[in-house]
């Protein structure tokens, strides 16, 4: 990774650019920048943020991205392939151990986004929207025929 940042670094001195030019063009904070500069992955949460960083950065100078990932990906590969199996296997038992053996009660456990008080609100607002949709309907109907009835009487009647 020091490879990979001394060749950013010693491309962007011989350009005759600034970090905060570079930080000001490719919106990346400075301390970034030095970061990938002098090679510390650690100060990156995610990797795939940094990858994005370095390909912008060599296509900003002009170098070939690639061929830069290219490395990046070698020395990630190198670096974790260094990682015994073991350990990453003892890693994930500890954690799956410590999952299984939670407690659950009532006072641990997550508790719901909402409250059964609020379903059965929801569900009588609905059950008092469609009586009332329905009586309205029967309301409606009556009156029609009543008017019909009138208007009926009214013409038989001249």
């Amino acid at each position: 990774m020091d490879s990979i940042g001394s060749i950013l670094r010693d491309t962007r001195e011989s350009s005759g650019v600034s970090i905060e030019e570079v930080s000001e063009d490719l919106d990346i904070k400075p301390e970034f920048i030095l970061n990938i500069e002098e090679g510390k992955i650690g100060c990156f949460k995610d990797i795939f943020v940094l990858k994005d960083y370095i390909v912008s950065y060599a296509k900003y100078l002009g170098l070939d991205s690639e061929k830069l990932i290219d490395q990046f990906n070698e020395y990630m590969f190198e670096y974790t392939s260094k990682i015994p199996i073991k350990e990453i296997e003892k890693k994930a038992m500890k954690e799956a151990k410590e999952e299984s053996a939670k407690v659950v009660s009532p006072y641990t456990r997550r508790p719901h986004k909402y409250s059964r008080r609020y379903y059965l609100t929801i569900y009588l607002v609905i059950i008092l929207l469609v009586l009332l949709a329905i009586l309205w309907s029967i309301k409606q109907i009556t009156i029609d025929n009543q008017k019909a009835n009138v208007i009926s009487y009214v013409s038989f009647k001249n």
